[in-house]
């Protein structure tokens, strides 16, 4: 089962339109969470308000827990934005810790927010983006991919059984949707 983490921020119909044929469950509730195989954190918003969301509900505990299964834990957008220490958006706010980084404003020489369609490294593809802050100071280590956008972007991230996507798999078409059913399949990111 995979079960999206639901605390009211997350723009999840494109995700839920993707995951169709898969056993998916959207939900608060911290027995089912932890009892999934896979647990997505989406996120639209400001960080600060996401994580007083989460806090609220108990369920900031519930994904560092289900991150200690192994099992795998994607974060998209917002949601992978949350899985890093601390965001500079509308002030200071810590954030799960689960991967080391800080989540920046892009720079002023961009539009912002950075909305569209953007190459990643190592690959022809494109994915669809929609953010104005980034994660910086990051293990390169854990890069999977990179974007351009004023400055380097972490695109996809991975860390063991910790996934993220500052880019829309849901939203980027049919490379998108290989790119996240197979790593629902294999827990791997196929590039």
């Amino acid at each position: 089962m995979i079960a999206i983490v639901d605390y009211g921020l997350g723009n999840i119909a494109s995700l839920m339109s993707l995951l169709g044929d898969e056993e998916v469950l959207l939900t608060d509730s911290p027995e089912r969470l932890m009892q999934a195989d896979i647990m997505i954190l989406p996120g639209v918003g400001a960080f600060g308000f996401a994580m007083t969301t989460l806090s609220e509900r108990g369920l900031d505990t519930v994904v560092k827990a289900f991150a200690k299964t192994g099992k795998p834990l994607i974060g998209i957008c917002l949601g992978m934005q949350l899985m890093y220490e601390s965001s500079e958006e509308h002030g200071t706010h810590r954030g799960l810790g689960l991967l080391k980084g800080h989540i920046k404003e892009l720079p002023d020489d961009v539009t912002k927010p950075h909305m569209g369609w953007n190459k990643l490294s190592k690959t022809d593809a494109y994915m669809y983006f929609v953010h104005t802050y980034y994660a910086a100071e990051v293990n390169r280590d854990t890069v999977v991919a990179w974007t351009q956008y004023g400055t380097e972007i972490p695109a996809i991230v991975k860390s063991g059984n910790l996934i993220g996507f500052q880019c829309h798999p849901e939203k980027s078409g049919a490379f998108g949707a290989m790119l996240l059913k197979h790593l629902i399949a294999t827990g791997e990111v196929c590039l």
